[in-house]
């Protein structure tokens, strides 16, 4: 093998050993260098405070800001996303289409995938749902990174239909299951023991064998249907198979070496300060040692459900969904408002991370674009969703302004939770336009996404 056609991922075989190889400069300009663009999405369950124009709260608490454009100011619950003005933009006025009448506590389904999962009160076996926007930025450039996507979130598992506790949907539209313990996620990406995941590998490919082998003795005994459901079932079973034949060619490669020190990693949300900062710290070491460049995280589960219900405890002395309907009270928009900006502030202090970290002529910021809101807006209305994009300078994003699409009504925001399914008297654009762009920004040529008309050439 000519050494000019080496890159950092091959290694030397010999004697039954395998050798990684370090990363040469003298044949650097000879090799192209990959794709290096990073996408992560963050979700915030059960919406923003949203006072009406008329409530005294208004000026303050509201999160959308007052003024569109790039002389927008930032209201109480944005405060802690100042200094990064130049590096976000903030949206309004875009939903998904298909689930503008779904309760917003059912809501984190369909965030990243614009399906029609089907109304809440059909059966569960109706449920449908379909791939999602970080797993189609995956199937792109996963085969480059040790683990083709981070799937996270602070109650872990995938929850169940209109009841996720994930936002990573496969290319079947099944949940993957999200990791929420910071000890498993630091292990996973950065501990191994080559012995042992030889064996599980050599196990599990002598599973899928014996399980190929009888589906296929199986499927000529089937009717039309069970065939069909069958064919899912090997759908699956392919994909897993796609999962360990990669692990494989990874084995021989060590782990980037992380000092995990100064992480505290038995940490839980009943600390939830430290419990974030620790999540946000796990994403920027998955990207700095680019062991991954597509990373989820749900921050809690829809609707009083899960212990991410208590993370507004560091906050105010109440449920993290509660303060969605106690605004009313005195003080709620407020306590609502203090506990959204807290939320915000662990954001700003992952993107910042980002932007002080060298990388390439800029910093890691540049290379890397989050996006992070909520399918939700005031009291669990499935529109107007609060969306914040930032970083991606180098993939062309153009940041500093509030984009408001659509036709803004003051009667927009239901004061009770009946409200959700109310006439729309005004005029929203669908989100999937957003992910369309965002997917030809991350460097995926795809016509379409979900129920995408356009992209936006103002971001």
């Amino acid at each position: 093998m000519k050494i000019s056609s080496l890159d950092r991922r091959k290694f030397l075989r010999g004697a039954g050993i395998g050798l990684a190889l370090p990363w040469f400069e003298t044949y650097a300009a000879t090799l192209p260098e990959p794709n290096k663009k990073r996408f992560a999405s963050f979700y915030l369950p059960d919406g923003v405070p949203m006072p009406t124009k008329e409530d005294p709260a208004h000026s303050e608490w509201s999160w959308f800001p007052h003024e569109s454009g790039r002389d927008f100011q930032f209201t109480n619950p944005l405060k802690p996303l100042e200094s990064l003005r130049d590096d976000l933009t903030i949206i309004g006025g875009l939903s998904h289409p298909g689930a503008r009448n779904v309760h917003g506590h059912s809501n984190a389904d369909q965030f990243l995938t614009g399906a029609v999962t089907t109304p809440v009160g059909d059966a569960y076996g109706a449920y449908r749902n379909t791939i999602s926007l970080d797993q189609v930025f995956a199937n792109e450039v996963g085969d480059q990174t040790r683990f083709s996507s981070l799937v996270m979130s602070t109650d872990g598992g995938t929850g169940g239909p209109r009841g996720a506790t994930t936002m990573s949907f496969d290319q079947n539209g099944r949940h993957m299951p999200a990791e929420h313990r910071p000890k498993r996620i630091f292990d996973q990406l950065f501990v191994s023991s080559n012995a042992d995941e030889a064996r599980r590998l050599a196990l599990s490919t002598s599973a899928l064998d014996v399980l190929l082998e009888d589906a296929r003795s199986l499927q000529r005994n089937l009717s039309s249907h069970d065939q069909k459901t069958l064919d899912d079932y090997l759908a699956s079973v392919r994909e897993t198979e796609i999962g360990v034949e990669k692990a494989r060619r990874w084995l021989d490669i060590p782990r980037p070496a992380v000092d995990g020190s100064a992480l505290n990693l038995e940490v839980t949300p009943d600390m939830p300060s430290d419990y974030l900062r620790t999540m946000f710290d796990l994403i920027f070491l998955a990207f700095q040692t680019d062991s991954t460049r597509t990373v989820t995280y749900q921050i809690g589960q829809e609707g009083q459900k899960g212990i991410s219900n208590i993370l507004s405890k560091s906050v105010v002395d109440s449920l993290a969904h509660e303060l969605s309907h106690k605004t009313k009270e005195p003080g709620g928009w407020e306590n609502f408002g203090n506990y959204i900006a807290f939320l915000n502030e662990q954001y700003a202090f992952f993107a910042k991370r980002l932007k002080s970290t060298p990388e390439g002529d800029g910093n890691m910021l540049d290379n890397t674009f989050l996006f992070f809101g909520s399918a939700s807006s005031g009291f669990h209305l499935s529109r107007n969703y609060p969306l914040i994009l930032t970083g991606g300078k180098n993939m062309g994003f153009q940041h500093g302004q509030f984009l408001r699409y659509g036709e803004e009504s003051p009667r927009n925001i239901p004061m009770n939770d009946g409200g959700y399914r109310s006439e729309m008297d005004y005029t929203e654009l669908p989100l999937s336009n957003l992910f369309l762009t965002m997917l030809h920004k991350l460097g995926v040529d795809t016509p379409s996404f979900a129920d995408s008309e356009r992209t936006f050439a103002e971001i």
